[in-house]
């Protein structure tokens, strides 16, 4: 538990441990509410691997996730000490969430414990997903959460505006990748339920935008543009720079949360000992992300979230001309913005 007075609990704190079920998705429900159907059922509509897309101010969300963005928008009051994790979906965000929380809960849970609740937990059962509560109208949880609360989203910025006001707001912690591979990572995740998905139709609907939260572009912008006008409030990391160099980014994380590591953590290991426990090795052979599923209704398991973790993947599923359309999409959309990619 929590260091400190023992009356006062202090975050973030396991959610699992905290919630009825603590599981990514499990509280969307299974349909739009009746006030949210007409609003649903307006929007543009596609569908990749039998999950159903709606574009909503310019973003294609999971259809449950159209309701839960409104929402958002509406009602969420972050507090000053949050911090978001936030992501497309196959950008390296269970890494993320894994390296975010032992960062900010190292002191009450050191990285070489062995009941450290990475050890027990998936990563995203120790994080409430923002937007599977508001689906799902349990945002009230997030109430009773001790401060500072660690979140997670895959939400554009535009749907949680209340995250980087002027003069108020939270800490957002971003991670992008390189859109090829994450185009294959997120293929291979859909063919875990979808074996007979084409890699084609994920890759088309990439450079179309039209896949999951894109498109990726504007996904992208969003947190760019917001790190660039309010460095203090927005993080921007790269998935490929973490790979490189996962401590020096680790400590770039510690120090933009105000929990930067102190001389004595440095000499005792503990930047090491978090980038082991987060590890994708590490992690892999925990046996909490060996069995059961993000969402028992749709049978995604858990297990798929761990797959290579490397950059450059693509090159074994692209064909050259692929790859130059890809590059081609992302450059004219990213023209004169600043934002790079690999």
């Amino acid at each position: 538990m929590a260091t400190g007075d023992s009356s006062v609990q202090v975050g973030p704190v396991p959610f699992k441990d905290v919630e009825d079920d603590g599981d990514m998705v499990t509280a969307l429900p299974e349909r739009p509410s009746e006030e949210h159907v007409g609003l649903v059922s307006a929007l543009p509509c596609c569908t990749i691997a039998d999950m159903k897309l709606r574009c909503y101010q310019g973003f294609w969300l999971p259809e449950g996730m159209v309701p839960a963005a409104a929402a958002l928008q509406r009602r969420f009051e972050p507090r000053p000490s949050d911090v978001i994790v936030a992501s497309l979906p196959k950008c390296g965000t269970t890494w993320l969430v894994a390296l975010a929380f032992a960062t900010l809960a190292r002191r009450a849970y050191p990285p070489g414990a062995a009941d450290h609740p990475l050890r027990r937990l998936n990563p995203h059962q120790c994080l409430p997903f923002l937007e599977g509560l508001f689906a799902g109208g349990r945002e009230g949880k997030l109430d009773a959460l001790p401060s500072p609360r660690l979140m997670n989203t895959h939400m554009p910025l535009a749907m949680i505006p209340g995250a980087v006001p002027a003069g108020g707001g939270c800490k957002v912690v971003y991670i992008c990748r390189e859109p090829k591979d994450m185009v294959v990572s997120l293929w291979h995740y859909l063919r875990r339920v979808h074996p007979d998905l084409e890699f084609s139709e994920v890759f088309d609907m990439a450079c179309d935008g039209t896949t999951p939260y894109g498109p990726f572009w504007d996904h992208f912008l969003g947190y760019w543009r917001a790190s660039a006008a309010r460095p203090e409030s927005v993080l921007f990391l790269r998935y490929e720079e973490l790979l490189r160099d996962p401590a020096g980014n680790l400590r770039r994380l510690a120090r933009f949360v105000g929990l930067p590591f102190s001389a004595a953590e440095e000499e005792g290991g503990v930047v090491g000992g978090i980038v082991e426990l987060c590890s994708l090795d590490s992690l892999r052979g925990m046996e909490a992300n060996k069995a059961g599923y993000m969402d028992p209704r749709v049978k995604f398991p858990r297990e798929a979230l761990f797959r290579k973790g490397v950059a450059g993947g693509w090159k074994s599923h692209m064909t050259p001309e692929m790859a130059r359309r890809m590059d081609g999409v992302a450059a004219d959309k990213l023209r004169a913005t600043g934002l790079a990619l690999p």
